[in-house]
């Protein structure tokens, strides 16, 4: 098992990283997160795992500036699901399309270099057309009470699912 610094977050809302015995900002976390160091944020009175209440707070600070990557509909949907059936579902659902983003990510990149011939956008295109598919196996199985795995997102027909009953 790997190292995993630990941060105390005080009440005055200062925090605290034990490994250089130092205070540090949010935005210090932030470049944690950035260079790929394993931490965990406890709140220095009980103990507790505080990392996820740490986490949205910097998503919330970075959403002020610049250009936001949650729309309003996006959380308002979002925010739909608390308390719904399918909330267990939609986290792991938002991994594995984060996941998928990466992959084709890292898939653009390789490919860069051998677009001759072939416009960058015709490739960013494709890639569209596949997540549009994911996200309407996604509703579709939202519909028939289950999530849909990858396989069956790769299958699904182009069109979206009737709303009427």
């Amino acid at each position: 098992m790997s190292h995993v610094r630990i941060i105390k977050k005080y009440p005055n809302r200062r925090l605290y990283d034990t490994e250089i015995s130092s205070y540090i900002t949010l935005e210090d976390v932030r470049q944690l997160i950035v260079d790929g160091e394993a931490f965990v944020v406890r709140d220095a009175r009980s103990g507790n795992d505080i990392t996820r209440p740490v986490l949205m707070q910097i998503i919330a600070e970075h959403e002020e500036h610049g250009q936001p990557i949650f729309t309003t509909e996006l959380l308002t949907q979002v925010i739909r699901f608390r308390g719904d059936s399918m909330q267990g579902h939609l986290g792991s659902f938002l991994e594995r399309s984060l996941q998928f983003f990466l992959e084709q990510q890292q898939q653009i990149r390789g490919q860069i270099g051998n677009l001759v011939g072939q416009a960058p956008w015709a490739l960013l295109n494709q890639l569209a057309e596949r997540n549009l598919d994911l996200w309407r196996s996604f509703q579709q199985g939202l519909g028939s009470g289950g999530a849909s795995t990858g396989a069956s997102a790769r299958k699904s027909p182009r069109t979206p699912k009737s709303r009427a009953r």
